[in-house]
């Protein structure tokens, strides 16, 4: 699906009975662009599951800024916070600690962390659930949308096709940012993303 499709899907549907989205997010930065272009279509609920988040003062600072977000955009959404439990990433990584931001690894987070919010989704009665992984430059869109749709048919829930990052979406959560006074953090989460960021400017 090509951006100009994407708006006609967008189009098409009825504003005036909105349909339920369950939103994964990552974080403050990521959700704004999205929040503010779905916000228009959608009766959201924002799910905030990211047990790869690094330390756990990382994980409530990024929480306490989407909060933040939600109250000053003037979204008061409903948030959903799973309990954290760092394990369960550690699981999944394990055996592809020492590869790069980018690879396998990170496939297979964006992927646990899609599956936990499809099922809640699918529990809850929601008509869609979609990420805002793919408005950031380093996320790999083709991987979100394969993970996205093979969700969709295992859970029989269906998944709002997602590549927020075109239509200057990254730049726009940028902008806003900055108009809200909102924390961008300089790594992707995790405590191996962390050390990669922390050996680049060391050298």
């Amino acid at each position: 699906m090509n951006k100009k499709e994407f708006q006609q899907f967008l189009d098409s549907i009825d504003t005036a009975n909105k349909p339920r989205l369950l939103l994964h997010v990552c974080c403050a930065p990521c959700s704004s662009a999205v929040l503010e272009l779905l916000s228009k279509y959608f009766d959201i609920t924002i799910y905030y599951y990211n047990p790869n988040i690094h330390p756990q003062a990382e994980y409530e600072k990024r929480f306490g800024e989407l909060i933040k977000l939600n109250k000053v955009m003037n979204f008061n959404y409903k948030i959903v916070q799973p309990k954290y439990n760092p394990q369960e990433f550690f699981d999944i990584a394990k055996g592809y600690e020492n590869l790069p931001e980018g690879d396998i690894r990170c496939k297979k987070c964006m992927e646990q962390r899609m599956k936990l919010c499809a099922k809640y989704a699918k529990e809850n009665n929601f008509d869609y659930f979609t990420t805002t992984l793919s408005i950031s430059p380093y996320k790999n869109s083709h991987w979100i949308n394969e993970i996205g749709y093979t969700l969709q048919d295992k859970y029989n829930i269906k998944f709002l096709y997602s590549d927020f990052k075109k239509n200057n979406g990254y730049l726009e959560s940028i902008k806003l940012c900055k108009e809200y006074n909102i924390y961008r953090q300089d790594y992707c989460g995790c405590i191996y993303s962390l050390k990669e960021r922390n050996n680049a400017s060391s050298n």
